[in-house]
C-alpha cells in the first residue's frame, strides 16, 4: 500500500489551477525559501499519513465540481516531488476516474519525473529567480535541480503554468522581470504566467515553529507596483497570458 505524509487537504480551492479543485499539500520541502508561508510544510515526517485509496475516494466526492469547473485534483507542498512513488499511484487512479491532475512544484525532487508526467495534466512551476546566486541566497539551493525538472517537462512536452513570486527589492526590479521574460521565452509549453506579490501571512507560524523570518520588515507589495510589473512581463511575452 503506497502512502504519503499530508500536511492538509483544501477542498473547493480556486486558485491551484483551473476550475474548481481539491488541492493536496504534502510533506516535505528541500527548499528554505526566505518568503515561504508554509514552513510547517518543509519537514517529511510532518502532518498525517494517508493512503493513494483513501485519498482518491475523498477526491471523488468532488468529481461533480471537476466536472461542471473544468476543475480537478492539485497536489502541492511542501514539494509532492519528494514523494514519488506516492505522487505516481494517486495520479494513475486519478486519470483511471477521469480528474484532470496538477502539480504544484518548484522542481526540486528525488527523480523519477518522466514517469510522474505521464499521468500529470498540468504544472504550475515555481521559478524562485533567475539569477544563480540569488537564487541560492533566496532558497539556499543552487538551479541545478531546477533544470533537471525543467528538461523534463519540455521533454514530456507538459502544459505548464509558471508562477513567480514577487519580493521588494529582491525580485521586483524591471530589469529582473524582462530578464524572467526573456528565460520564459526559451520554455516551449508555457500556457500562462502568474506574478505573485509577496505577502507576510505566515510570519506568525516562524515564530510558533522558532524559526527566525529571513525577510522581516520587507513590506508587502503594493498592488498598484504588481499591476506595473504585470505589464511589462506582458509587452514582453505577447503570446503568452499573464495574469
Amino acid at each position: 500500500m503506497v502512502t504519503a505524509r499530508v500536511h492538509s487537504i483544501e477542498t473547493m480551492g480556486l486558485v491551484d489551477g483551473p476550475g474548481i479543485r481539491v488541492v493536496v499539500f504534502m510533506q516535505g520541502c528541500k527548499l528554505r525559501c526566505a518568503y515561504c508561508h508554509n514552513p510547517d510544510t518543509w519537514d517529511q515526517k510532518g502532518g498525517f499519513e494517508i493512503s493513494v485509496e483513501e485519498l482518491i475516494q475523498k477526491v471523488k466526492r468532488y468529481k461533480i465540481y471537476f466536472n461542471h469547473s473544468g476543475g480537478g485534483v492539485t497536489l502541492s507542498g511542501g514539494d509532492p516531488l519528494l514523494q514519488p512513488e506516492f505522487v505516481i499511484e494517486f495520479f494513475k487512479r486519478c486519470k483511471e476516474e477521469g480528474i484532470h491532475t496538477t502539480l504544484d512544484t518548484s522542481g526540486y525532487g528525488i527523480g523519477m519525473y518522466d514517469e510522474i508526467l505521464k499521468y500529470t495534466d498540468l504544472v504550475l512551476l515555481d521559478i524562485k529567480h533567475i539569477d544563480d546566486i540569488e537564487h541560492k541566497k533566496l532558497t539556499g539551493y543552487d538551479r541545478h535541480g531546477f533544470f533537471e525538472f525543467l528538461d523534463a517537462l519540455k521533454r514530456n512536452n507538459t502544459k505548464m503554468w509558471i508562477r513567480h513570486v514577487v519580493v521588494p527589492g529582491i525580485t521586483d526590479g524591471e530589469e529582473h522581470i524582462r530578464a524572467l521574460a526573456q528565460f520564459i521565452k526559451t520554455i516551449p509549453n508555457v500556457e500562462k504566467v502568474e506574478l505573485l506579490p509577496y505577502h507576510v501571512h505566515g510570519v506568525n507560524k516562524y515564530q510558533e515553529l522558532g524559526i527566525k523570518y529571513r525577510l522581516e520588515g520587507v513590506e508587502p507589495l503594493s498592488k498598484e507596483r504588481l499591476e506595473y510589473l504585470k505589464n511589462i512581463l506582458s509587452a514582453e511575452l505577447k503570446d503568452v497570458l499573464v495574469k
